[in-house]
């Protein structure tokens, strides 16, 4: 029997897969528990439908990320903080710091653990800031950081 799985099972398959299974195995577990539809011409037109509307979908999303990218690129971020008396920085920028900036001034949101270069920035100076928006789409946050 041909089955449609709704959600991932393992050691089976993923979710979208078109898989053969026994059909005591497919009726009286899968099918019965949701996991599964059997593979009938609709429900295969279904799953192409569902497929392509992803694949649209997946599409905006990474156009939308690029307009982003290009936002997020032509900034620079200016932090002040203290610094001693031979030129060293009180505490670091974080990561959080530079999500927190980029929200409050320029109403962009991004995940700070899509940061590549996680490293807190404990130099003054200008730091390339490295940030996945969408897969394959990576900005360069340019920041900048100078003594008060």
């Amino acid at each position: 029997m041909k089955v449609i799985l709704l959600s991932d099972v393992k050691s089976l398959g993923k979710k979208g897969e078109v898989k053969e299974v026994a059909d005591g195995y497919g009726r009286n577990f899968l099918i019965r528990n949701g996991l599964a539809v059997e593979a009938t011409k609709k429900s295969m037109e279904i799953l192409q439908q569902q497929k392509d509307d992803d694949k649209a979908n997946q599409q905006k999303l990474k156009e939308e990320a690029e307009k982003v990218k290009m936002k997020i690129e032509s900034l620079n971020l200016l932090f002040t903080t203290k610094v001693g008396t031979e030129g060293k920085m009180f505490g670091s920028i974080s990561t959080s710091k530079i999500v927190e900036k980029l929200q409050k001034d320029h109403k962009i949101q991004v995940d700070k653990r899509k940061i590549i270069d996680n490293d807190n920035l404990t130099e003054l100076g200008h730091h390339d800031v490295r940030v996945e928006l969408f897969k394959d789409v990576i900005a360069t946050i340019h920041v900048e950081i100078k003594a008060e």
